[in-house]
């Protein structure tokens, strides 16, 4: 937006006037001063000047002088110079702009200085004192009614408006700048924001898994030591298993950390976003480290969009680690059931034997398993719920939307018992 030259240059006299404010008050005043003092030795046509000259002098020096005090006493300041004004037309002098410039220039500080009621009232005093004083002022004998009233009102109004608008429009960059700042502040905060859920987003991912297929990898090892004397063969198939394990692992760990390359970078090729469509995979994981898992739909399967079937995949895989490592269990059960507009997801196990599962609070260090899956639901506007059943076991139900909606703020729950991880 291009800026005309005229209110350039009105920008730097502006801020020149804000950095040094006694030097341009000393200059105007003492502007003023050589206007008033113009003013006092003009007279109409045939009439006679008035002898006074000394004092009519002196009024405007004491008037333009009480100015140099507007910035703090604006108030004062124009009953002042009205007051000389006033009296220097009582001795004789010709009511003209020039012996007004003094009282003018007060009513526009007033006006610039003082809000809206406060500059009305006393202007529309001023303006009224000053008419009455033109009225009855024998200087003006020579000129009729209407010019005598006419022009020390035109004349006073004029400085009240534009102080008025000067107001106006200090009052505006005041709060374009405001905006403006309050803009920037709220970009700062956003991407701040924005860091930080991309930060907790990453974390989620890492300890996904690195939880889930170093969980597997354990338990994978464990049986393929257990076996190795009695079931040589079903050994050496574990552990051929526990290589795709820790295979898939670094793939999943490359995919996530990838995020931090710069997209362009070649070496770091993004392997696919996984979803429901991997969960052959993950159960066959599962099962070559003793835990039977087995899946059951209910209803037509419904498109997800990639977060949430993102976020439906990563609920599972958290969950059916839980299952591998906190129960004394070989066989859990998924239930998928589809509806209009979302997804229910059901993750149970029968328990079995297994002592009481002992809760882990994030503040005991021992992970963030239920947590994070709490967090991935409610990123999609989802929810999630976990805990023991009365029948016994442990179950994990979410509820995710086909299509991701604007999170909602829940309110603090009771803390879920029985928490894994």
């Amino acid at each position: 937006m291009s800026v005309s030259p005229d209110r350039r240059y009105a920008d730097r006299l502006e801020d020149f006037s804000d950095r040094h404010p006694f030097l341009i008050d000393l200059v105007l005043a003492m502007t003023l001063m050589g206007c008033a003092t113009l003013g006092s030795v003009l007279t109409l046509p045939g009439a006679e000047p008035p002898d006074q000259d000394k004092v009519g002098v002196a009024l405007m020096g004491v008037s333009c002088l009480v100015l140099l005090k507007h910035r703090t006493h604006p108030r004062t300041a124009l009953v002042a110079t009205a007051i000389c004004t006033i009296v220097a037309v009582a001795l004789g002098y010709l009511l003209t702009p020039l012996l007004l410039a003094p009282i003018m220039a007060a009513l526009y500080w007033l006006a610039t200085l003082t809000d809206r009621k406060t500059s009305r009232a006393y202007g529309l005093t001023i303006i009224a004192v000053m008419t009455l004083a033109a009225v009855f002022a024998e200087s003006m004998d020579h000129l009729s009614l209407l010019l005598r009233t006419i022009g020390p009102v035109l004349w006073l109004l004029l400085p009240l408006a534009l102080g008025r608008a000067t107001r106006i429009r200090r009052a505006y960059l005041k709060s374009v700048q405001a905006r403006a700042e309050h803009a920037e502040r709220t970009r700062e905060e956003e991407a701040r924001l924005r860091v930080t859920e991309e930060r907790m987003r990453i974390a989620r991912d890492l300890h996904d898994v690195v939880a889930h297929h170093l969980a597997l990898a354990n338990a994978q090892a464990g049986t393929a030591a257990h076996l190795t004397r009695t079931d040589p063969e079903q050994a050496h198939r574990i552990l051929t298993d526990l290589t795709a394990t820790t295979s898939s692992a670094l793939r999943e760990l490359k995919s996530t950390v990838g995020v931090l390359r710069r997209p362009d970078d070649p070496e770091a090729p993004l392997a696919p976003t996984p979803g429901l469509d991997r969960l052959p995979d993950l159960m066959a994981a599962c099962g070559s480290a003793g835990l039977t898992v087995s899946v059951t739909t209910e209803g037509p399967p419904g498109h997800l969009d990639p977060g949430v079937d993102l976020t439906a995949y990563r609920i599972v895989q958290e969950a059916l680690t839980n299952v591998s490592k906190h129960a004394a269990v070989d066989a859990a059960r998924i239930r998928l059931a589809y509806a209009d507009a979302h997804l229910t997801i059901t993750v149970t196990d029968d328990g079995g034997d297994a002592p009481p599962r002992r809760a882990c609070a994030p503040e005991s260090g021992r992970g963030f398993g239920l947590i994070g899956m709490r967090e991935r639901a409610q990123s999609v506007g989802g929810s999630l719920s976990a805990g023991r059943r009365p029948e016994g076991g442990f179950e994990v139900t979410t509820d995710l939307p086909l299509r991701p909606r604007a999170r909602t703020p829940e309110p603090d729950a009771e803390p879920t018992p029985d928490l894994r991880k």
